[in-house]
């Protein structure tokens, strides 16, 4: 079972975290489509970090319910609805700098008393996690990096972006209707994927004229042009803490890439998640955790 606590982010902004180790008369979210009923979580060891949980662009911390339920027996586990996302304040359009996503981690992390934590962050998240690491090395004991590239992506994927964002049907009339698009007739999809299609029936809402995203497009792209622009390897580089970097293999992070960002970091390390792409921790849970495992447990020894 998860609670909700909020935190108070940069500028005063409301944000919605989900501990996976609260008390079960607490606020819970809701269970994602075909989730397992939550059990009761193990008292997590004293001294374990904890763990804090960062979602990509247009996710939510419900994305990572299955990594937060595998963690939670052994680490104080939050996931974190970042600003513009899931049940966390959507602030205007200025809002989405990447100091205020990195604040915002920072105090999530200070006013919940995490620190030194791990960081486990997802694209965009994961860029956000380590510019924290790097800013904030006494709040970060390790990190975990899920499909991320470090060099800049460019005006033209900008503008492949907001030209997807506009070529959504929405409304949408259900949300077997979202599945359908997400999963198989997206342009975007090279074949068909059940997965992606309940990743984005997740971040959907009912309104009265169908079902919408909970956060705004536009507002998505302010987000992203904050950091598609620039490469972030000299932040990658400033990094002092063991860090693994995860690739699925048919996602948007190349081997060659992510071997490279193994080498700039002081303490890197590299996994991958054999038939996974991008969504790798949602699509594939069991294959993304035995990925992941053999930094966790070297972490623990460090």
């Amino acid at each position: 079972m998860a609670r909700r606590i909020d935190v108070t982010g940069a500028g005063g902004v409301r944000l919605a975290a989900w501990e996976f180790a609260g008390p079960p008369e607490a606020e819970a979210e809701p269970a994602p489509p075909g989730a397992a009923p939550d059990t009761p979580a193990r008292q997590a060891r004293d001294d374990a970090p904890g763990v804090l949980l960062l979602h990509g662009l247009m996710g939510r911390a419900s994305h990572w319910t299955a990594t937060a339920r595998w963690l939670a027996g052994r680490h104080r586990v939050v996931a974190l609805d970042q600003r513009g996302h899931g049940r966390s304040d959507k602030p205007a359009r200025d809002a989405y700098t990447r100091d205020a996503y990195v604040e915002d981690a920072e105090a999530a992390v200070e006013q919940l008393g995490l620190g030194p934590a791990l960081l486990i962050g997802h694209a965009m998240g994961a860029l956000t996690a380590w510019q924290l690491a790097a800013k904030r090395p006494d709040l970060v004991c390790g990190l975990i990096i899920c499909d991320m590239r470090a060099s800049a992506l460019g005006a033209a994927s900008q503008r492949e972006w907001a030209d997807w964002f506009r070529s959504w049907p929405v409304p949408f009339a259900g949300l077997a209707d979202v599945r359908k698009w997400f999963g198989e007739d997206d342009p975007w999809v090279e074949r068909p994927s059940p997965a992606r299609g309940a990743f984005y029936a997740e971040v959907m809402h009912e309104c009265e004229d169908g079902w919408r995203p909970v956060f705004d497009p536009e507002q998505m792209l302010s987000s992203r042009e904050t950091w598609v622009y620039d490469a972030h390897w000299e932040e990658l580089a400033q990094v002092r803490c063991p860090t693994l970097v995860v690739r699925g293999v048919d996602g948007e992070l190349g081997r060659a890439e992510a071997q490279e960002m193994v080498r700039v970091l002081p303490r890197g390390r590299y996994a991958e998640v054999p038939d996974a792409g991008h969504l790798a921790h949602y699509d594939l849970p069991a294959a993304w955790q035995e990925a992941v495992s053999p930094f966790l447990a070297g972490l623990s020894d460090d």
